[in-house]
Protein backbone atom coordinates (compact mmCIF):
# COMPACT_ATOMS: atom_id res chain seq x y z
CA UNK A 1 0.00 0.00 0.00
CA UNK A 2 1.47 3.56 -1.00
CA UNK A 3 0.09 6.31 1.42
CA UNK A 4 0.77 10.10 0.68
CA UNK A 5 0.69 13.42 3.02
CA UNK A 6 1.95 16.51 1.89
CA UNK A 7 4.97 19.02 2.86
CA UNK A 8 7.02 21.92 1.38
CA UNK A 9 10.42 22.70 0.56
CA UNK A 10 11.79 26.37 1.10
CA UNK A 11 12.94 28.21 -2.39
CA UNK A 12 13.46 31.50 -1.26
CA UNK A 13 10.01 32.87 0.31
CA UNK A 14 7.96 30.82 -2.07
CA UNK A 15 7.13 27.09 -0.17
CA UNK A 16 6.69 24.48 -3.36
CA UNK A 17 4.70 21.91 -2.22
CA UNK A 18 6.33 18.37 -1.96
CA UNK A 19 4.72 15.25 -2.03
CA UNK A 20 5.60 12.69 0.53
CA UNK A 21 5.08 8.84 -0.59
CA UNK A 22 5.19 5.63 1.88
CA UNK A 23 5.35 2.18 0.70
CA UNK A 24 5.37 -0.39 3.12
CA UNK A 25 6.34 -3.81 1.02
CA UNK A 26 7.23 -7.63 1.10
CA UNK A 27 11.30 -7.69 1.79
CA UNK A 28 13.80 -7.63 4.71
CA UNK A 29 13.27 -4.95 6.96
CA UNK A 30 14.58 -1.56 6.15
CA UNK A 31 13.77 2.32 6.20
CA UNK A 32 14.66 4.17 3.96
CA UNK A 33 14.72 7.75 2.55
CA UNK A 34 14.77 8.81 -0.94
CA UNK A 35 14.20 11.97 -2.93
CA UNK A 36 17.51 14.31 -2.80
CA UNK A 37 17.22 14.78 0.95
CA UNK A 38 20.39 15.84 3.28
CA UNK A 39 21.60 14.91 6.18
CA UNK A 40 18.70 16.37 8.60
CA UNK A 41 15.99 14.56 6.46
CA UNK A 42 17.50 11.68 6.31
CA UNK A 43 17.96 11.38 10.11
CA UNK A 44 14.23 11.59 9.85
CA UNK A 45 13.96 8.08 10.33
CA UNK A 46 15.65 7.66 13.15
CA UNK A 47 13.67 10.36 15.06
CA UNK A 48 10.32 8.90 13.57
CA UNK A 49 11.33 5.48 14.84
CA UNK A 50 11.93 6.38 18.61
CA UNK A 51 8.66 8.18 18.26
CA UNK A 52 6.64 5.94 17.54
CA UNK A 53 8.21 3.52 19.97
CA UNK A 54 7.60 5.85 22.73
CA UNK A 55 4.08 5.12 21.50
CA UNK A 56 4.22 1.57 21.56
CA UNK A 57 4.02 1.40 18.15
CA UNK A 58 6.09 -1.27 16.48
CA UNK A 59 7.34 -0.89 12.41
CA UNK A 60 6.39 -3.43 10.63
CA UNK A 61 9.14 -5.63 9.80
CA UNK A 62 8.84 -5.21 5.99
CA UNK A 63 10.75 -2.90 3.79
CA UNK A 64 9.45 0.60 4.13
CA UNK A 65 10.70 3.21 1.65
CA UNK A 66 9.51 7.12 1.80
CA UNK A 67 9.94 9.06 -1.54
CA UNK A 68 9.83 12.75 -1.65
CA UNK A 69 8.76 14.22 -5.12
CA UNK A 70 9.45 15.88 -7.17
CA UNK A 71 12.66 13.58 -6.68
CA UNK A 72 15.05 16.43 -8.09
CA UNK A 73 14.00 19.43 -5.74
CA UNK A 74 16.63 19.41 -2.59
CA UNK A 75 14.79 18.89 0.48
CA UNK A 76 16.52 20.12 3.62
CA UNK A 77 15.61 21.56 6.93
CA UNK A 78 14.06 19.14 10.54
CA UNK A 79 10.47 19.55 9.31
CA UNK A 80 10.40 16.89 7.15
CA UNK A 81 9.64 14.62 10.23
CA UNK A 82 6.08 14.90 11.01
CA UNK A 83 5.30 14.37 7.36
CA UNK A 84 7.38 11.45 7.28
CA UNK A 85 5.96 10.21 10.25
CA UNK A 86 1.87 10.94 8.90
CA UNK A 87 2.85 8.94 5.93
CA UNK A 88 3.82 5.87 7.23
CA UNK A 89 1.05 6.30 9.89
CA UNK A 90 -1.14 5.98 7.17
CA UNK A 91 0.78 3.20 5.25
CA UNK A 92 0.18 1.06 8.11
CA UNK A 93 -3.50 2.16 8.49
CA UNK A 94 -3.18 3.92 11.95
CA UNK A 95 -4.41 7.24 10.68
CA UNK A 96 -7.01 7.19 8.03
CA UNK A 97 -5.18 7.42 4.54
CA UNK A 98 -7.49 9.93 3.08
CA UNK A 99 -6.67 12.27 6.11
CA UNK A 100 -3.14 12.37 5.12
CA UNK A 101 -3.65 13.29 2.02
CA UNK A 102 -5.22 16.11 2.91
CA UNK A 103 -2.90 17.65 4.75
CA UNK A 104 0.45 19.97 4.61
CA UNK A 105 2.69 18.83 7.51
CA UNK A 106 5.64 20.52 9.12
CA UNK A 107 7.58 19.78 12.46
CA UNK A 108 9.93 18.27 13.85
CA UNK A 109 10.15 15.43 16.03
CA UNK A 110 11.57 14.56 19.21
CA UNK A 111 12.65 11.13 20.72
CA UNK A 112 9.87 11.40 22.84
CA UNK A 113 6.89 11.95 20.36
CA UNK A 114 6.66 15.80 21.00
CA UNK A 115 6.98 18.29 18.40
CA UNK A 116 9.77 21.06 17.92
CA UNK A 117 8.56 24.52 16.42
CA UNK A 118 10.27 24.78 13.13
CA UNK A 119 10.45 27.77 10.80
CA UNK A 120 8.30 28.55 7.63
CA UNK A 121 5.38 28.12 9.35
CA UNK A 122 3.59 31.18 7.52
CA UNK A 123 4.96 30.55 3.95
CA UNK A 124 3.58 26.88 4.49
CA UNK A 125 0.56 27.99 5.37
CA UNK A 126 -0.12 30.46 2.11
CA UNK A 127 1.03 27.00 0.07
CA UNK A 128 -2.19 25.19 1.84
CA UNK A 129 -4.49 27.94 1.44
CA UNK A 130 -3.67 27.77 -2.37
CA UNK A 131 -3.27 23.86 -2.54
CA UNK A 132 -7.05 23.85 -0.68
CA UNK A 133 -4.99 21.71 2.27
CA UNK A 134 -5.19 21.98 5.88
CA UNK A 135 -2.07 22.97 7.76
CA UNK A 136 -0.59 20.54 10.33
CA UNK A 137 2.35 22.33 11.99
CA UNK A 138 3.67 22.15 15.98
CA UNK A 139 1.28 24.07 18.54
CA UNK A 140 4.49 26.72 18.97
CA UNK A 141 4.08 27.64 15.39
CA UNK A 142 0.41 27.49 14.94
CA UNK A 143 -0.18 31.29 16.49
CA UNK A 144 2.08 32.68 13.76
CA UNK A 145 0.27 30.20 10.77
CA UNK A 146 -2.97 31.34 11.66
CA UNK A 147 -2.45 34.51 10.32
CA UNK A 148 -3.09 33.11 6.72
CA UNK A 149 -7.29 33.25 7.34
CA UNK A 150 -7.54 30.99 4.42
CA UNK A 151 -5.66 28.11 6.33
CA UNK A 152 -7.29 25.71 8.42
CA UNK A 153 -4.48 25.77 11.20
CA UNK A 154 -3.89 22.41 13.56
CA UNK A 155 -1.14 23.38 15.70
CA UNK A 156 -0.77 19.65 17.37
CA UNK A 157 1.55 19.17 20.86
CA UNK A 158 3.09 15.60 19.80
CA UNK A 159 2.85 13.02 17.02
CA UNK A 160 0.32 11.33 20.00
CA UNK A 161 -1.94 14.36 19.89
CA UNK A 162 -2.23 14.02 15.94
CA UNK A 163 -3.14 10.36 15.78
CA UNK A 164 -6.11 11.24 18.49
CA UNK A 165 -6.92 14.20 16.17
CA UNK A 166 -7.15 11.87 12.97
CA UNK A 167 -8.92 9.14 14.63
CA UNK A 168 -11.39 11.28 16.30
CA UNK A 169 -10.36 11.01 19.91
CA UNK A 170 -9.70 13.87 20.66
CA UNK A 171 -10.05 16.69 17.98
CA UNK A 172 -7.56 19.95 18.05
CA UNK A 173 -9.39 23.00 18.05
CA UNK A 174 -7.82 25.41 15.12
CA UNK A 175 -5.34 27.73 16.00
CA UNK A 176 -5.79 31.01 16.70
CA UNK A 177 -3.46 34.04 15.34
CA UNK A 178 -1.29 35.58 17.53
CA UNK A 179 -1.03 39.45 19.07
CA UNK A 180 -0.35 41.94 17.27
CA UNK A 181 2.61 43.17 18.47
CA UNK A 182 3.73 47.02 19.35
CA UNK A 183 7.02 47.95 18.58
CA UNK A 184 9.05 50.37 21.10
CA UNK A 185 8.25 53.81 21.21
CA UNK A 186 10.52 55.36 23.33
CA UNK A 187 12.47 57.67 21.00
CA UNK A 188 11.50 60.56 19.66
CA UNK A 189 12.71 63.54 17.69
CA UNK A 190 12.04 65.71 20.15
CA UNK A 191 15.13 64.40 22.13
CA UNK A 192 17.61 65.54 19.46
CA UNK A 193 18.47 69.67 19.91
CA UNK A 194 19.00 71.28 16.92
CA UNK A 195 19.85 69.69 13.33
CA UNK A 196 16.64 70.82 12.05
CA UNK A 197 17.69 71.10 8.15
CA UNK A 198 18.62 67.28 9.25
CA UNK A 199 14.62 66.65 10.47
CA UNK A 200 13.57 67.73 7.45
CA UNK A 201 15.05 65.37 5.23
CA UNK A 202 13.87 62.68 7.49
CA UNK A 203 10.89 64.00 7.30
CA UNK A 204 11.10 64.17 3.23
CA UNK A 205 12.68 60.56 3.64
CA UNK A 206 9.76 58.98 5.13
CA UNK A 207 6.98 60.46 3.53
CA UNK A 208 8.80 58.90 -0.23
CA UNK A 209 10.64 56.12 0.78
CA UNK A 210 13.85 58.14 -0.44
CA UNK A 211 17.24 56.71 0.44
CA UNK A 212 19.15 59.54 2.83
CA UNK A 213 23.04 60.17 2.91
CA UNK A 214 24.44 61.97 6.35
CA UNK A 215 27.56 63.54 6.80
CA UNK A 216 28.84 65.07 9.91
CA UNK A 217 31.64 64.73 12.58
CA UNK A 218 31.48 62.46 15.32
CA UNK A 219 28.99 63.14 18.18
CA UNK A 220 26.57 65.67 15.74
CA UNK A 221 23.96 63.01 16.31
CA UNK A 222 23.50 61.20 13.09
CA UNK A 223 22.67 57.60 14.59
CA UNK A 224 20.41 59.54 16.93
CA UNK A 225 18.46 60.67 14.08
CA UNK A 226 18.36 57.19 12.00
CA UNK A 227 17.07 55.78 15.13
CA UNK A 228 14.29 58.07 15.84
CA UNK A 229 13.47 57.46 12.02
CA UNK A 230 11.47 54.61 13.18
CA UNK A 231 9.24 56.99 14.70
CA UNK A 232 7.65 58.92 12.07
CA UNK A 233 7.04 55.73 9.49
CA UNK A 234 3.28 55.03 9.29
CA UNK A 235 2.45 51.21 10.86
CA UNK A 236 2.88 48.49 8.00
CA UNK A 237 -0.35 47.85 6.28
CA UNK A 238 -2.28 43.83 6.17
CA UNK A 239 -0.24 43.48 2.73
CA UNK A 240 3.25 44.51 3.82
CA UNK A 241 2.76 42.87 7.48
CA UNK A 242 2.24 39.63 5.31
CA UNK A 243 5.59 39.88 3.38
CA UNK A 244 7.43 40.83 5.98
CA UNK A 245 6.50 38.43 8.54
CA UNK A 246 7.02 36.11 5.68
CA UNK A 247 10.84 36.56 5.63
CA UNK A 248 11.06 36.64 9.55
CA UNK A 249 9.25 33.72 9.27
CA UNK A 250 11.74 31.68 7.18
CA UNK A 251 14.79 33.71 9.67
CA UNK A 252 13.34 32.24 12.78
CA UNK A 253 12.52 35.68 14.24
CA UNK A 254 8.24 35.49 14.57
CA UNK A 255 8.03 35.02 18.73
CA UNK A 256 4.89 33.66 20.23
CA UNK A 257 3.43 34.00 16.62
CA UNK A 258 3.14 37.83 17.38
CA UNK A 259 3.33 39.90 13.61
CA UNK A 260 4.62 43.22 14.05
CA UNK A 261 2.92 46.35 12.65
CA UNK A 262 6.19 48.45 13.11
CA UNK A 263 8.48 48.55 10.09
CA UNK A 264 11.84 46.84 10.32
CA UNK A 265 14.87 48.82 11.56
CA UNK A 266 17.96 47.03 10.81
CA UNK A 267 21.47 47.87 11.15
CA UNK A 268 24.19 45.79 10.98
CA UNK A 269 27.96 46.32 11.69
CA UNK A 270 30.12 47.17 9.07
CA UNK A 271 32.32 43.96 9.69
CA UNK A 272 29.49 42.02 8.20
CA UNK A 273 30.26 40.01 5.22
CA UNK A 274 28.36 39.81 2.04
CA UNK A 275 26.27 36.97 2.72
CA UNK A 276 24.91 38.87 5.44
CA UNK A 277 24.19 41.61 3.82
CA UNK A 278 22.71 40.47 1.13
CA UNK A 279 21.91 36.86 1.34
CA UNK A 280 23.70 33.63 0.59
CA UNK A 281 25.43 30.36 2.58
CA UNK A 282 24.67 27.19 2.06
CA UNK A 283 21.09 27.42 1.82
CA UNK A 284 20.66 31.34 0.57
CA UNK A 285 19.47 32.66 3.30
CA UNK A 286 17.94 36.14 3.42
CA UNK A 287 19.92 39.28 4.27
CA UNK A 288 19.97 42.05 5.57
CA UNK A 289 18.75 44.11 2.90
CA UNK A 290 15.56 41.40 2.70
CA UNK A 291 14.92 41.25 6.25
CA UNK A 292 14.83 45.44 5.82
CA UNK A 293 11.85 45.02 3.55
CA UNK A 294 9.43 47.77 3.60
CA UNK A 295 11.57 49.26 6.48
CA UNK A 296 14.66 51.05 7.02
CA UNK A 297 18.59 49.99 6.44
CA UNK A 298 20.70 52.06 8.46
CA UNK A 299 24.22 51.35 7.37
CA UNK A 300 26.63 53.81 10.38
CA UNK A 301 29.82 54.50 9.23
CA UNK A 302 29.36 54.12 5.49
CA UNK A 303 33.09 54.12 4.01
CA UNK A 304 34.05 51.58 6.51
CA UNK A 305 32.29 48.39 5.03
CA UNK A 306 33.89 46.46 1.94
CA UNK A 307 33.36 47.35 -1.17
CA UNK A 308 32.39 44.82 -2.58
CA UNK A 309 29.35 44.42 -0.19
CA UNK A 310 28.42 48.51 -0.88
CA UNK A 311 28.52 47.86 -5.07
CA UNK A 312 25.95 44.77 -4.38
CA UNK A 313 23.81 47.08 -3.06
CA UNK A 314 23.34 49.09 -6.21
CA UNK A 315 20.64 46.65 -8.07
CA UNK A 316 18.47 45.99 -5.20
CA UNK A 317 17.87 50.08 -4.41
CA UNK A 318 16.81 50.40 -8.42
CA UNK A 319 14.87 47.15 -8.57
CA UNK A 320 13.68 46.41 -5.39
CA UNK A 321 14.20 42.76 -5.14
CA UNK A 322 17.67 40.52 -4.87
CA UNK A 323 18.76 37.41 -6.87
CA UNK A 324 21.16 34.97 -4.38
CA UNK A 325 22.68 32.62 -7.04
CA UNK A 326 24.51 30.14 -5.66
CA UNK A 327 25.77 25.92 -7.03
CA UNK A 328 22.56 24.58 -6.00
CA UNK A 329 20.15 27.37 -5.54
CA UNK A 330 18.86 30.44 -7.43
CA UNK A 331 16.26 32.47 -4.89
CA UNK A 332 14.74 35.74 -5.33
CA UNK A 333 13.70 37.76 -2.15
CA UNK A 334 12.25 40.89 -1.82
CA UNK A 335 14.20 43.83 -0.76
CA UNK A 336 12.06 47.25 -1.08
CA UNK A 337 13.55 49.00 1.57
CA UNK A 338 14.70 52.80 3.06
CA UNK A 339 18.37 53.14 2.63
CA UNK A 340 19.95 55.45 5.45
CA UNK A 341 23.49 55.94 5.84
CA UNK A 342 26.07 58.15 7.67
CA UNK A 343 29.59 58.99 7.66
CA UNK A 344 32.16 61.20 8.64
CA UNK A 345 33.83 63.91 6.81
CA UNK A 346 37.27 62.19 7.15
CA UNK A 347 39.27 59.67 8.76
CA UNK A 348 39.66 61.42 11.99
CA UNK A 349 35.96 62.87 11.82
CA UNK A 350 37.78 66.38 12.68
CA UNK A 351 37.62 68.13 9.57
CA UNK A 352 35.01 71.07 10.74
CA UNK A 353 37.67 71.84 13.16
CA UNK A 354 40.69 73.49 12.28
CA UNK A 355 42.52 72.81 15.87
CA UNK A 356 42.01 69.45 15.49
CA UNK A 357 41.79 68.45 12.02
CA UNK A 358 44.93 66.34 10.86
CA UNK A 359 47.54 67.75 8.58
CA UNK A 360 46.19 65.55 5.62
CA UNK A 361 42.86 67.73 5.31
CA UNK A 362 41.14 68.55 2.95
CA UNK A 363 42.50 65.52 1.13
CA UNK A 364 41.88 63.13 4.05
CA UNK A 365 38.12 64.25 3.31
CA UNK A 366 38.21 63.70 -0.90
CA UNK A 367 40.18 59.77 0.26
CA UNK A 368 37.78 58.64 2.78
CA UNK A 369 34.50 59.46 1.28
CA UNK A 370 35.88 58.41 -2.35
CA UNK A 371 35.94 54.36 -0.66
CA UNK A 372 31.80 55.36 -1.47
CA UNK A 373 31.67 54.63 -5.56
CA UNK A 374 30.17 57.61 -7.59
CA UNK A 375 27.23 54.73 -9.11
CA UNK A 376 26.27 54.14 -5.59
CA UNK A 377 26.58 57.69 -4.06
CA UNK A 378 23.95 58.13 -7.21
CA UNK A 379 21.15 56.11 -5.71
CA UNK A 380 21.01 58.90 -3.03
CA UNK A 381 18.07 60.95 -3.17
CA UNK A 382 18.89 63.19 -0.27
CA UNK A 383 22.30 64.08 0.55
CA UNK A 384 22.58 66.13 3.96
CA UNK A 385 25.11 67.65 6.29
CA UNK A 386 24.90 67.51 9.84
CA UNK A 387 26.93 70.25 11.69
CA UNK A 388 28.23 69.66 15.39
CA UNK A 389 26.09 70.72 18.16
CA UNK A 390 27.01 73.90 20.38
CA UNK A 391 27.12 73.23 23.95
CA UNK A 392 24.73 76.05 24.11
CA UNK A 393 22.21 74.49 22.46
CA UNK A 394 22.15 71.03 24.34
CA UNK A 395 21.38 73.63 27.60
CA UNK A 396 18.42 74.64 25.61
CA UNK A 397 14.58 73.81 26.54
CA UNK A 398 12.71 70.99 24.40
CA UNK A 399 11.16 72.90 22.39
CA UNK A 400 11.13 70.45 19.33
CA UNK A 401 8.47 69.46 17.02
CA UNK A 402 7.49 65.67 18.41
CA UNK A 403 7.50 62.34 16.36
CA UNK A 404 3.79 62.50 16.30
CA UNK A 405 3.38 65.84 14.68
CA UNK A 406 5.98 64.70 11.89
CA UNK A 407 4.19 61.23 11.58
CA UNK A 408 0.74 62.88 10.33
CA UNK A 409 2.28 64.90 7.70
CA UNK A 410 4.25 61.74 6.58
CA UNK A 411 1.05 59.46 6.93
CA UNK A 412 -1.02 62.17 4.80
CA UNK A 413 1.62 62.30 2.59
CA UNK A 414 1.41 58.80 1.51
CA UNK A 415 -2.22 58.69 1.55
CA UNK A 416 -1.80 60.69 -1.22
CA UNK A 417 0.71 58.16 -2.86
CA UNK A 418 -1.79 55.66 -1.93
CA UNK A 419 -4.37 57.17 -4.08
CA UNK A 420 -2.20 58.21 -7.18
CA UNK A 421 -0.45 54.64 -7.60
CA UNK A 422 -3.74 52.82 -6.56
CA UNK A 423 -3.92 51.58 -10.34
CA UNK A 424 -0.27 51.25 -10.78
CA UNK A 425 0.31 47.76 -9.31
CA UNK A 426 3.89 47.13 -7.57
CA UNK A 427 4.03 51.01 -7.11
CA UNK A 428 3.37 52.72 -3.63
CA UNK A 429 5.24 55.39 -2.90
CA UNK A 430 7.07 58.22 -5.08
CA UNK A 431 10.62 56.57 -4.88
CA UNK A 432 9.10 53.69 -7.09
CA UNK A 433 7.82 55.97 -9.71
CA UNK A 434 9.71 56.17 -13.57
CA UNK A 435 9.12 56.58 -16.94
CA UNK A 436 6.41 57.89 -18.42
CA UNK A 437 4.39 57.85 -15.20
CA UNK A 438 6.98 60.13 -13.37
CA UNK A 439 6.63 62.94 -16.11
CA UNK A 440 2.78 62.63 -15.38
CA UNK A 441 3.29 63.13 -11.71
CA UNK A 442 5.62 65.11 -11.28
CA UNK A 443 5.91 67.55 -14.09
CA UNK A 444 7.09 70.83 -13.15
CA UNK A 445 5.95 74.19 -14.66
CA UNK A 446 7.71 76.42 -16.93
CA UNK A 447 9.29 78.07 -14.28
CA UNK A 448 10.57 75.06 -12.36
CA UNK A 449 11.69 73.39 -15.70
CA UNK A 450 13.95 76.62 -16.44
CA UNK A 451 15.79 76.28 -12.71
CA UNK A 452 15.59 72.06 -12.66
CA UNK A 453 17.92 72.63 -16.53
CA UNK A 454 20.06 75.45 -14.91
CA UNK A 455 20.84 72.99 -11.76
CA UNK A 456 21.68 69.77 -13.91
CA UNK A 457 24.11 72.15 -16.25
CA UNK A 458 25.61 73.68 -13.57
CA UNK A 459 26.22 70.34 -11.40
CA UNK A 460 26.32 67.75 -13.68
CA UNK A 461 23.38 65.96 -12.77
CA UNK A 462 22.99 62.16 -14.22
CA UNK A 463 19.49 61.32 -15.47
CA UNK A 464 19.57 59.32 -12.71
CA UNK A 465 19.73 62.33 -10.44
CA UNK A 466 17.19 64.43 -12.44
CA UNK A 467 14.71 61.57 -12.26
CA UNK A 468 15.88 61.28 -8.42
CA UNK A 469 15.15 65.10 -8.02
CA UNK A 470 11.34 65.37 -9.80
CA UNK A 471 10.46 62.35 -7.33
CA UNK A 472 11.50 64.57 -4.14
CA UNK A 473 9.91 67.70 -5.57
CA UNK A 474 7.01 65.70 -6.09
CA UNK A 475 7.63 64.08 -2.18
CA UNK A 476 7.96 67.91 -1.07
CA UNK A 477 4.71 69.12 -3.14
CA UNK A 478 2.74 66.01 -1.09
CA UNK A 479 3.94 67.06 1.98
CA UNK A 480 2.86 70.89 1.03
CA UNK A 481 -0.52 69.05 -0.07
CA UNK A 482 0.01 70.82 -3.63
CA UNK A 483 -1.23 68.99 -6.66
CA UNK A 484 1.50 70.39 -8.93
CA UNK A 485 5.17 70.31 -8.46
CA UNK A 486 6.40 74.04 -8.31
CA UNK A 487 9.71 76.14 -8.00
CA UNK A 488 10.35 76.23 -4.06
CA UNK A 489 9.56 71.94 -4.35
CA UNK A 490 12.08 71.85 -7.21
CA UNK A 491 14.83 74.70 -4.96
CA UNK A 492 14.46 72.78 -2.13
CA UNK A 493 14.85 68.82 -3.50
CA UNK A 494 18.06 70.41 -5.60
CA UNK A 495 19.40 71.84 -2.15
CA UNK A 496 19.56 68.51 -0.86
CA UNK A 497 21.13 66.34 -4.33
CA UNK A 498 24.10 68.64 -3.76
CA UNK A 499 24.39 68.66 -0.21
CA UNK A 500 27.08 66.38 0.91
Amino acid sequence: MISRAYTVAFQGIEARPVEVQCAVAPGLPAFSIVGLPDKAVSEARERVRSALATMSIALPSRRITVNLSPADLPKEGSHFDLPIALALLAAIEIVPPEAASETIALGELSLDGSLVPVVGALPAAMAAASEGRRLLCPKASGAEAAWVSDATVIGASGLSDVVRHFTGQMVIPPAEPGDVIEGPTGKDLRDVKGQERAKRALEIAAAGRHHLFMVGSPGSGKSMLAARLSSILPPLTAAEALETSMIQSLCGLIDDGGIRRDRPYREPHHTASMAAIVGGGRRAQPGEISLAHNGVLFLDELPEFSRAVLETLRQPLETGQVNVARANAHVSYPSRFMLVAAANPCKCGALSDASRACARAPQCSADYLGRISGPLMDRFDLRVDVPPVAFADLDMPGDSEPSADVAMRVAIAREIQTCRYRDHPGLRQNADAEGQLLEEVATPDAESRALLLQAADRFGLTARGYHRVLRVARTIADLDGAPDVRRPHIAEAISFRIAA
